[in-house]
């Protein structure tokens, strides 16, 4: 399962006008803790942002999926609910996921929801979606070329193919 962080970003934007303004962002990002969130944070901003930037906070996001289609840039946050029987009990417990994913409108958003999770093997409701204030998602992109190089001519085995078959 992935841990988002929501990142706040500030710094100097200039208007359409000309003016230059102080502005607070927020984008999602995909890390295992708050250094390595923070780190890939800066290294994004770092791209899209021309002069001085800070992060003013970083904080577990409660997303349980993120869903992007490319029609959209627009994020919504989709409340979602369902009941499962606790085991032994007898009774019910009412389980509450959010999702975030991107749609022109409200409606699309509803109607994305159900399409991307049509394989859940429980019924569920989306008693709310709102638009979100995140302005963008950096997933974590793992580079499986450098996880698999070739080892050095210097590395040896630390066992042999006959002490594995023993």
């Amino acid at each position: 399962m992935k841990t988002w962080f929501v990142c706040k970003v500030k710094y100097q934007k200039q208007d359409e006008k000309g003016k230059v303004k102080n502005v607070s962002e927020q984008y999602l990002v995909d890390a295992v803790s708050f250094t390595e969130a923070e780190t890939r944070i800066y290294e994004k901003m770092g791209e899209l942002i021309e002069g001085d930037f800070y992060v003013s906070n970083i904080s577990k996001s409660n997303f349980t999926d993120v869903f992007h289609y490319e029609d959209a840039e627009t994020w919504h946050k989709c409340k979602m609910t369902y009941t499962l029987e606790v085991e032994g009990s007898g009774k019910e417990k009412k389980v509450t996921n959010y999702i975030l994913l991107t749609a022109p409108d409200v409606k699309t958003a509803y109607d994305r929801v159900y399409e991307s999770l049509k394989g859940m093997l429980v019924d569920f409701r989306v008693p709310e979606i709102g638009e979100s204030p995140i302005l963008e998602v950096f997933p974590y992109e793992s580079n499986a070329e450098e996880k698999w190089q070739e080892a050095p001519d210097n590395f040896e085995p630390v066992t042999s193919e006959e002490d594995q078959e023993a």
